[in-house]
């Protein structure tokens, strides 16, 4: 049966535009400045995280404790 090609220019046209709001999606999620922001507050997060916090402070210390008995030598 053949179609009406009114109704397939409609059905285009709305194809183009599933497609073009996509790609604007994928766009906005692949910006690099939005990652990069993600990135930065998911580890400031995980940093402030007490069994992660305390331990670098400690650690931090003890690089800072070396680093001083060595100058004193």
């Amino acid at each position: 049966m053949a179609r009406d090609p009114d109704t397939i220019e409609r059905e285009i046209e709305q194809a183009r535009e599933a497609l073009a709001s996509t790609l604007d999606e994928l766009g906005t999620k692949a910006n690099p400045k939005r990652l990069a922001d993600t990135a930065k507050t998911s580890v400031l997060a995980k940093l402030e995280e007490p069994r992660i916090k305390y331990p670098l402070i400690g650690a931090g210390a003890l690089v800072g404790l070396l680093l001083v008995r060595k100058l004193l030598r």
